[in-house]
């Protein structure tokens, strides 16, 4: 059986950089709207007025004056805004390129428990002392561990689990990491998917100020997108306050 390839060239990045980004990313979009929400303002602006000026005309001659006049100034708008308008795309694309990179890093709640204490004495201590621990001993330190959310303990009834025969394993590493970063997992996995869609939505936002329509595959993969962070279930609503409550912590 060949043996499974690790990505080694992937960029590592915190739960608090990839918030980070998030963070960074939203920003940007609620930007790029701002700006294309007011290009779209003028162009409409502009349709009125020129309405206006040829009210006297048929409809149908009127219709078509209309709409190479506006045509003409959205051309305009397009070529003014440009360099704004792709300034936006190139951040958000950064941002898509950073959070995708870190994605390796948080396949499972098991992997990011497995890296809790890497190194540390402590976590050395502890595997040196549940060496010669039974199934027992094993499962009850690791309800020890779920109750009171001692990662670095958890971390290490990890790796001893994990060393021992599938039928002889003292309890779920699965279910024991959900419980101890299980929420954290969620979290950061979310934030990237939303990184992910929201440069999606900038991409669609500005196809549609270019060419005058929305791109109707591209809304649907959206909505699917948005309902797929919603099923992880985290809370990203409010990135500020969480900041807050952190630095207040500290």
């Amino acid at each position: 059986m060949a043996a499974k390839k690790v990505a080694l060239a992937n960029r590592w990045m915190s739960v608090t950089d990839v918030i980070d980004r998030l963070r960074r990313a939203r920003e940007n979009r609620e930007q790029q709207s701002k700006l294309l929400e007011g290009l779209e303002g003028r162009a409409k602006l502009r349709r009125d007025e020129v309405e206006r000026s040829l009210a006297d005309l048929p409809h149908n001659q009127r219709s078509q004056v209309v709409t190479r006049a506006v045509n003409g100034f959205r051309s305009e708008l397009k070529r003014q805004s440009l360099d704004s308008r792709v300034a936006y795309l190139k951040a958000v694309g950064a941002l898509r390129e950073d959070v995708n990179s870190a994605r390796a890093h948080y396949q499972s709640p098991v992997q990011m428990l497995a890296r809790e204490g890497l190194g540390s004495e402590r976590r050395s201590r502890l595997l040196h002392q549940i060496e010669k621990s039974g199934q027992i001993e094993l499962a009850s330190l690791a309800a020890l561990a779920a109750s009171t959310g001692d990662k670095e303990l958890a971390a290490a009834l990890l790796t001893r689990n994990s060393g021992l025969p599938v039928n002889d394993r003292a309890f779920s590493s699965q279910a024991l990491a959900d419980a101890l970063v299980g929420d954290e997992w969620r979290r950061v996995t979310q934030a990237i998917a939303e990184v992910d869609r929201i440069a999606v939505e900038a991409v669609h936002a500005d196809s549609a100020f270019e060419s005058g329509k929305p791109n109707a595959t591209r809304a649907v993969n959206i909505a699917l997108m948005r309902r797929d962070e919603q099923a992880m279930g985290a809370d990203l609503t409010d990135l500020e306050d969480e900041d807050t409550e952190e630095t207040q912590e500290d």
